[in-house]
């Protein structure tokens, strides 16, 4: 599948790879920030964004859509970079093609399966009828009803775009991701440990990593760091963008 990306900046590659129900877009402006060193991809994976649409979803298939994009544009070798979802796919692809990553950077999530934890949002999200809205803060409102975060509603109604009749509809396919669920929660499947520079990113408010993680961390990844964000939840680039870029950067440039 060839993915939708954007890129900016010059040097080393730099990919970044976001979570559930994100898009490249979430990282615009940090991308731009990392742009100062590096070439910058923010991709947009399966079922997400501008990319394409399919009923196969798994991390298997996301690490060779990300192992076609760097065949298509020349990359042999890339600091990688993953939220949640992401960091998944991405220590897949690390995993697998452990010589085209030169550093990989998981944000808040570990490489274990997790339980579901979305089905409220599945909920929400189907609970929406959208040719029956006319503004976003109709949609707003009646996503209201389902989820009190605000923050919460406007990431997940960056998913909801116009199309040519002028309607509201979903850029993702919620009806893949929904059935491919289970998917999304496995744990990584390494057969040989990725033995590379790695560093382990979490919010210091989100339990998504814990403790009990690390030896499970440390057998597929012998040279994991981890580092906390205080004062951050799972969406640590999001909420502490400043203290996210200086740990980033240290690592990538300095270690």
């Amino acid at each position: 599948m060839k993915l939708y990306y954007h890129i900016t900046g010059h040097g080393h590659p730099l990919i970044i790879l976001h979570g559930l129900f994100g898009s490249g877009d979430n990282w615009y402006t940090l991308s731009n920030f990392f742009a100062e060193k590096f070439k910058v991809y923010t991709v947009d994976q399966r079922n997400h964004g501008r990319s394409p649409h399919s009923d196969i979803f798994n991390y298997h298939v996301m690490a060779e859509d990300l192992n076609n994009l760097m065949i298509h544009e020349g990359i042999s070798s890339t600091y990688l970079l993953g939220h949640s979802m992401g960091g998944k796919t991405a220590m897949q692809f690390a995993v697998t093609h452990p010589e085209k990553v030169d550093k990989l950077v998981v944000v808040d999530i570990a490489p274990k399966a997790y339980s579901a934890q979305h089905d409220k949002i599945f909920d929400a999200m189907f609970a929406l009828k959208l040719k029956s809205y006319k503004t976003r803060s109709e949609l707003d409102t009646a996503l209201a009803e389902h989820i009190n975060d605000f923050p919460v509603r406007q990431f997940l109604l960056k998913n909801i775009t116009r199309g040519e009749d002028g309607e509201f509809k979903w850029k993702i396919d919620i009806h893949a991701i929904r059935k491919n669920y289970e998917n999304i929660n496995a744990a990584v499947e390494a057969t040989q440990p990725f033995e590379k520079p790695t560093l382990f990113i979490k919010g210091g408010k989100s339990a998504y990593v814990r403790e009990e993680d690390i030896p499970q961390i440390k057998s597929i990844f012998p040279r994991a760091e981890f580092a906390a964000v205080e004062n951050a939840g799972h969406w640590v680039h999001a909420e502490a963008p400043q203290e996210f870029a200086k740990i980033l950067m240290e690592f990538l440039v300095n270690n």
